[in-house]
């Protein structure tokens, strides 16, 4: 150990001028400072604004009787009159008067020094003449620091009183160790450790103590486990030391393991120890260990502690034992605002609030009033149940106690902001920060920049950025997010080199915020190169980054990507959490992916995920949308607690499957449970009654949003109306409503209307409602072909061609058809353009046998499905090519044992292809679900659940 600390040191000496100490002796101590004062002379100054040390550790007491004198000598007024002072007393005999009077005249000494600011002599008094008493010491240090003084003159001083040969006991070099840890100074302490080594100087435990803590703060802890492992003995300090700087260097796990070796060595641990090593058990979540040392706390009788008590109730707290720390608490005789605080952030910490404010209630019935922490734990508790109103009000109650707000209750304040979108109350509280000098908090700058970055204000979060000083990893993070989530990825790239620069090196949130926006715009290649030069910097991508890509992928419609992404995820052995989950389930409902939906069901039951909420909520969706509404509704009705998401997603199934009445009679339900129904629940609502053709009903509840709920109708919900009215024939009716709607109708509107116009044949509302899409989507070749088959239809062919000649001019193409449908884990796509299915011929063969076996049945082919200007033979083979029938047929012919044919379609069903799905419903005995957009036809001995409204 000490020719490895030496050449380390010498590895680490450069060229400036460090303090010389090689040791030698010189003839007399006292002779310094004799030299130092025999030539000042008494001169008679005015002491101004100079503080006075009556009522100090340095005021004169009790003097030996041999100085008298001091007495008789007139008011000291200037340096001069105390170094005459000095010199006199240095001339007197030092063997009179014994050790306290001996230390009173050096107090004195320095205490006139530092009045003057001479503070080069008041240190050669403290290291030559001082008595060497530790708690004397460390006030001369405090005194010295209030004077104005530097740290740096004290070792200045220190190496050259060494140079001189004044020799240092164990007391001195320990006091100037600490000042080297004050101040940083790793070289002088390496200096003065190698001396002391080679000079053979005896280590006492307080030397080593100082050797640890320097080297763990300017070093490393490892190299103060290297001056432990070299102590001779080992004794209860030295182990108290040691297991502190284990703890303060986050070495958790070291300090257990050295908490455990102190107990085998009989050494006691003080009560801060005791404190730390239970902070670490929750750091680690090692609750037996925890519960050991709650043992040795019981057998040393230290439960009185209240600081070890509320370190025990924060322990059990952090590994997920609420009973115990509760037992624990109640088992207390005494509590102060600590105790009571440590108890209910407990509960509030994991959203048990109801437990957390009857003991706020017990708390200020005891007479205990809450202090900043309190409410800062009520607060968080709050915002982990989702309760951001509460957390608001509670913002403001801790005002009305006379609290001043903190930077924890501030962010929690602003993070309830964001989530309820009321930005100019976050504005106000920016203000207050700003006027209260709360503004260089980093914690509180991520908050604001998350805000104005979720208010779409990006200027203002990078003006609060630029503000912010000593910006942590955090704040480089926030804002890096906030410009992927904008899609301004250069801007991005450009902060995140900027932040490498200034030595901050990227952590894996840096990487997945941007892995995060690539994939949310669809930019999943880029991406996927992120997480590549993640790998690069030697990160593993976790959960976080690759349900980014599921994530992404799935809002983007990419929905086989998401799957895709999983599968690399599962390669990669990356467990999904319920993000996942839910992410990969939307991907299934978009494709309606029933099969992959099922194992991921599977995988929900293995891991342990059925009983969260969301992904129970996500599980009926895809079941919904997937056709399989029974299973659906199981799994809604085994759900205890249900949330207003939850009883929306079911609606919105029923709504989907055409079943207005059971949307309605939920609906009911709900608000016996007095859930309040949101903007959601309405679209849901509505979304029933326009597929069930319930016209008073949806204007029911369409009024009602306004009058009972107040809540302000949104477009989707204007749409939703107009679709109704439209579908149910009240063409005019629906004309009038857009017309006086509050909102300005979107492509959405006019869409609807004209959906309607093709299935009533109304020309005129039709045209009207074309102007204004051409207006709002010119590009839209849906909207041409919709207004084409309505020509057609009536035998307007000159004006269908002069249409069609119109969108061929503006570069347009007829969007594709297709239709496809799952058998044994493959997908059969069916389409009008590209590649034929590999089966056409027998797909084919099949399907004629079928129409020919319908027929009979009294199936007649609606040729006016078919807008071409050809004779009927010809339409009717024309008809037979559309793609639902395709797979329909195909279904028949691969699937046996009477299973459902599922078909999904990425257009609106024709009339004719609705009704020969009834007919071989009932003649093949098969049931049939067919989902045409956003709803399902469900085919059953003949019978479609529609009853003709869509």
């Amino acid at each position: 150990m000490a020719s490895s600390i030496i050449s380390q040191y010498h590895s680490l000496k450069d060229n400036h001028n460090l303090h010389h100490l090689d040791p030698y002796y010189v003839h007399n101590n006292t002779q310094i400072l004799r030299s130092h004062s025999s030539s000042t002379s008494i001169s008679v100054g005015v002491l101004d604004k100079k503080p006075h040390f009556s009522d100090t550790l340095f005021a004169p007491r009790n003097l030996s009787p041999c100085f008298h004198f001091l007495d008789e000598l007139c008011e000291i007024r200037d340096l001069n009159s105390v170094r005459e002072l000095h010199a006199q007393i240095l001339k007197m005999p030092r063997n009179k008067g014994g050790s306290s009077s001996l230390a009173t005249i050096d107090e004195t000494v320095m205490r006139y020094y530092l009045e003057f600011d001479d503070f080069v002599s008041a240190i050669k008094v403290f290291f030559v003449g001082f008595t060497r008493n530790y708690l004397l010491w460390n006030s001369f240090l405090e005194k010295f620091g209030s004077f104005g003084g530097d740290p740096y003159e004290i070792l200045d001083v220190f190496g050259e009183l060494h140079k001189k040969g004044v020799e240092f006991d164990s007391i001195a070099f320990t006091v100037v160790l600490k000042i080297c840890l004050v101040l940083m100074d790793l070289k002088v302490g390496l200096e003065i450790h190698a001396c002391l080594i080679k000079r053979g100087f005896h280590f006492d435990v307080h030397l080593y103590c100082a050797l640890i803590n320097l080297y763990e703060k300017c070093w490393g802890v490892d190299r103060a486990y290297q001056v432990f492992d070299e102590a001779p003995q080992k004794e209860d300090f030295l182990w108290n030391t040691i297991i502190m700087a284990s703890l303060r260097s986050e070495k958790w796990f070291d300090g257990l393991e050295l908490f455990r070796g102190m107990q085998l060595s009989s050494a006691k641990a003080t009560g801060g120890t005791i404190v730390k090593v239970l902070q670490a058990c929750g750091k680690l979540r090692a609750l037996n260990e925890g519960k050991q040392i709650h043992g040795y706390v019981l057998r040393r009788g230290l439960v009185s502690n209240m600081s070890i008590s509320n370190s025990i109730i924060s322990m059990y707290s952090k590994n997920h034992s609420l009973k115990m720390a509760r037992t624990f608490f109640d088992s207390m005789e005494d509590y102060n605002l600590s105790s009571w605080n440590s108890i209910i952030s407990c509960y509030a910490g994991y959203g048990n609030l109801e437990d957390a404010l009857d003991i706020f209630q017990e708390m200020e019935a005891s007479g205990i009033k809450p202090d900043i922490i309190t409410w800062n734990s009520l607060m968080s508790g709050l915002l982990l149940q989702g309760s951001y109103k509460a957390v608001l009000a509670n913002f403001q109650s801790l005002q009305v106690e006379g609290l001043k707000p903190d930077s924890g209750s501030v962010t929690s304040a602003l993070q309830a902001i964001i989530e309820l979108g009321i930005f100019n109350l976050g504005k106000e509280i920016h203000g207050y920060l700003l006027r209260n000098k709360l503004d260089h908090d980093v914690y509180v700058c991520t908050s604001l920049m998350d805000m104005y970055i979720k208010n779409d204000e990006l200027h203002k979060a990078q003006k609060v950025f630029h503000r912010t000083k000593n910006k942590n990893i955090c704040a480089w993070n926030s804002l890096i997010s906030g410009y992927s989530f904008k899609g301004q990825f250069s801007d991005a790239e450009e902060l995140l080199n900027q932040m490498e620069k200034e030595g901050i090196e990227p952590d894996i949130v840096t990487w997945n915020s941007l892995i995060s926006g690539y994939s949310m715009h669809g930019r999943s290649e880029e991406a996927m190169d992120v997480i590549n030069r993640m790998k690069s910097s030697g990160f593993s991508p976790n959960v976080v980054s690759w349900t980014a890509m599921v994530s992404g992928s799935s809002r983007n419609k990419s929905h086989m990507d998401s799957i895709r992404f999983f599968g690399q995820m599962q390669a990669q052995n990356v467990r999904p959490n319920s993000t996942t989950i839910c992410s990969l389930l939307r991907a299934c409902s978009g494709q309606s992916l029933l099969k992959k939906g099922e194992e991921i069901h599977c995988l929900c039951i293995r891991h342990g995920f059925i009983e969260d909420m969301y992904i129970a909520t996500a599980l009926i969706d895809m079941y919904s949308k997937a056709g399989k509404l029974k299973v659906a509704c199981e799994i809604f009705g085994r759900i205890e607690g249900k949330t207003l998401p939850c009883w929306n997603c079911m609606m919105m199934g029923y709504a989907i499957h055409g079943h207005g009445e059971e949307v309605i009679s939920l609906f009911n339900k709900m608000l016996k449970t007095g859930i309040i129904p949101d903007s959601i629940t309405f679209t849901a609502l509505l979304s029933g009654c326009k597929n069930s053709g319930r016209i008073n009903d949806g204007w029911k509840y369409f009024d009602s949003m306004s009058t009972d709920y107040n809540i302000v109708p949104t477009i989707e919900h204007y749409s939703c109306m107009v679709d109704l009215l439209g579908k149910s024939g009240f063409l005019d009716e629906a004309l009038h409503f857009i017309q006086t709607m509050p909102v300005k109708p979107d492509a959405s509107i006019w869409g609807a209307l004209l959906a309607s116009c093709r299935n009533h044949k109304n020309i005129m509302l039709a045209e009207t409602a074309l102007r204004n899409l051409f207006k709002l989507e010119p590009y839209n070749s849906a909207n041409y072909v919709i207004m084409m088959n309505i020509y057609s239809a009536l035998g307007k062919w000159d004006d269908a061609q002069r249409l069609r000649d119109t969108m061929v001019a503006a570069g347009l193409k007829s969007p594709g058809v297709w239709s496809w449908i799952q058998v044994n884990q493959t997908t059969h796509v069916f389409s009008t353009e590209g590649k034929s299915h590999g089966e056409e011929g027998e797909i084919y063969f099949e399907l004629y046998q079928l129409v020919s076996k319908v027929k009979k049945l009294g199936y007649v082919p609606d040729i006016s499905c078919v807008y071409q200007n050809i004779d009927n033979n010809e339409k009717e083979k024309v008809l037979l090519s559309h793609t639902e029938k395709l797979a329909i047929t195909y279904g028949l012919m691969k699937t046996k044992g009477g299973s459902p044919i599922r078909v999904v379609k990425n257009t609106r069903v024709c009339q004719d292809c609705h009704t020969l799905a009834k007919y071989i419903s009932s003649a093949e005995n098969r049931e049939i679900l067919l989902r045409d957009g956003g709803r399902f036809h469900h085919f059953v001995n003949g019978k479609c659940s529609c009853n003709g409204c869509w």
